[in-house]
């Protein structure tokens, strides 16, 4: 078969499945399963029975919103590589932006001569802890995780990095750090239980539950995060969190209230839209 039928054929099968970016999903399977870059695909020629029969067997997959990294089992994350597929959120693009601003605050304070300490809670599959141990590899990484499934995944990712991986809940772990943390970052869970059915198939039918839901409101976690966080920094330390586009209002607002945070702010994506908050905790 002609790899530029493949594609063509690839991605009229994807729209009909209703996946966002058909093109590029099925250029994306055809190069992992011809196992070359993305760029190199114009140059191939012809597919042979067994590489043919499993790009149409990963398009039917992905055609049934299973999520395209846990076709190809990897998921780019700012400089890193994450290994992903079932049992673990796979992260978005737009955590990037939280993540550099933890990269970007570990590195103040280690401008400032100081080892930076950093806690990452609800790490899922490792993004967050293992961008700031590869971008400030002399910061002091931590992460937590609740879920089981999701902390083999971030085992196996943070694997070497010097990151600190513990098991537990965010709302109790690192008693023993308590005062000392520079910078908590977070990527809670956000959705309200009531949106249910508004979520992507792919992430209602694949994403753990613990990752996605949070109460009535969604923003059971963050308040959780808020207290903890306040425990866990030391007077001047910070906090990111991320959001539903929805809340760029009402998650702010947890912090606000609490009456201990200074510098409460809002931050857009890359679309415009709120995507999260940071906050000074109060000397």
């Amino acid at each position: 078969m002609r790899a530029r039928a493949a594609r063509r054929e690839g991605a009229a099968v994807l729209r009909e499945g209703g996946v966002a970016s058909p093109e590029r999903d099925a250029d994306l399977l055809l190069a992992h399963v011809l196992d070359v870059p993305l760029g190199r695909l114009p140059l191939v020629d012809d597919l042979d029975r067994q590489q043919q029969e499993q790009y149409v067997a990963l398009l039917a997959r992905r055609a049934a919103r299973e999520p395209l990294q846990h076709l190809t089992g990897t998921a780019a994350f700012r400089h890193v590589e994450l290994a992903v597929g079932p049992g673990v959120f796979v992260p978005r693009p737009e955590t990037e932006l939280l993540a550099g601003w933890a990269i970007d605050a570990a590195r103040a304070v280690e401008h400032a001569g100081r080892t930076c300490r950093v806690v990452d809670l609800c790490t899922g599959s490792g993004a967050i802890a293992k961008a700031v141990a590869d971008e400030v590899p002399d910061a002091d990484v931590h992460a937590v995780e609740l879920d089981e499934g999701a902390l083999a995944w971030a085992e196996r990712n943070l694997a070497g990095t010097g990151v600190d991986l513990r098991h537990g809940d965010l709302a109790t772990s690192f008693d023993d750090l308590l005062g000392t943390v520079d910078v908590v970052v977070c990527n809670p869970p956000y959705i309200p239980l009531e949106a249910w059915e508004s979520v992507a198939a792919e992430a209602r039918d694949h994403d753990p539950h613990l990752a996605l839901f949070s109460g009535q409101d969604g923003l059971d976690a963050m308040r959780v995060l808020e207290r903890r966080a306040a425990l866990l920094l030391r007077p001047g330390g910070v906090v990111g969190a991320e959001h539903a586009d929805v809340q760029g209002e009402s998650a702010p607002g947890v912090f606000t209230a609490a009456g201990r945070w200074l510098d409460v702010t809002d931050h857009l994506d890359l679309a415009g839209r709120p995507r999260y908050l940071t906050a000074r905790l109060a000397r």
